[in-house]
């Protein structure tokens, strides 16, 4: 019998990261390497599945974060306002690459160099300024995330539809009958002023993973009706269902995870406010020449 398999710490991901994004071409986006290393190690979705604390962020998504801050640091990749992360050099031989030293590299360039090694643990206040960030999102994120998983279903649905309007949909409309195949609701996608197309949408409110054979069962319900639907929870979905969702010669169905709805809107700044914090700092040199 197999011995069941456990989350990666956060040292077993630098090499695969790396991995994957050379397999990519020297960059990709968190999604496209983070699927990369599923692939490179084969994980399986118990594991893909195991969440960090009450997020709707999953344990390995957590720890990879933390893994681009280490590589990041040490200078093999590093990331653009658009979300991107690249290799620094193409030239990176990953066989000369020692994870240990990375660790202890980056570890030496905190304030008192006492980075633990359980990310979670991280409570220094003179920890690395990127650790800070880090943390400073999840809080955020944490209680969004918790807000949503409170809302009653109708107020769900009718968060959905503010959503959908507010990202360019018209005719939203919630339908929610019982009976029709998990369809919550219908919109108008247009492109450009100019193309549109109608579009059925699901959503579910809560924290597990939405399986292939849901996938299957809302394309079912979308059957004659619309070739686009929209698939929106406060979970995840398992690999199987993102295969399902985008599978060849089958209506395509986007995903909205709960990673990606919080952020959406965050960007949309519904329920959630942005503050900017004014930093003011005296010019001396000005001064000495007057």
């Amino acid at each position: 019998m197999s011995q069941p398999q456990i989350v990666p710490t956060y040292d077993a991901l630098l090499l695969p990261i790396l991995q994957g994004l050379k397999n990519l071409g020297g960059s990709g986006t968190i999604e496209e390497i983070n699927d990369e290393v599923f692939r490179i190690l084969n994980l399986s979705d118990e594991v893909l599945n195991v969440f960090h604390g009450n997020t709707s962020k999953s344990e390995i998504e957590y720890r990879s974060g933390w893994t681009r801050t280490y590589l990041k640091k040490y200078g093999l990749i590093e990331n653009s306002a658009r979300g991107v992360w690249a290799l620094t050099s193409t030239a990176i031989n990953l066989d000369d690459i020692d994870p240990k030293e990375i660790v202890r590299v980056v570890k030496g360039q905190s304030a008192n160099g006492n980075t633990k090694d359980d990310f979670a643990n991280i409570d220094n206040a003179n920890e690395l300024v990127a650790s800070v960030e880090h943390l400073e999102e999840i809080a955020w994120h944490q209680k969004l995330h918790n807000v949503l998983l409170s809302l009653s279903p109708d107020a769900f649905e009718r968060l959905t539809q503010r959503l959908l309007r507010e990202s360019g949909f018209i005719q939203v409309q919630v339908t929610g009958k019982s009976g029709d195949g998990g369809i919550d609701g219908v919109g108008i996608a247009r492109i450009n002023g100019f193309l549109s197309f109608h579009v059925l949408f699901q959503c579910k409110r809560y924290q597990g993973s939405v399986t292939a054979s849901q996938i299957r069962d809302f394309r079912g319900a979308m059957q004659g009706r619309t070739d686009k639907g929209l698939f929106v929870t406060t979970g995840t979905f398992t690999r199987d269902a993102i295969k399902e969702a985008t599978r060849d010669g089958a209506p395509p169905i986007d995903l909205i995870d709960g990673e990606q709805l919080v952020h959406r809107l965050k960007e949309l700044k519904l329920g959630v406010h942005i503050k900017m914090i004014e930093s003011v700092e005296v010019d001396l040199d000005w001064f000495t020449n007057i």
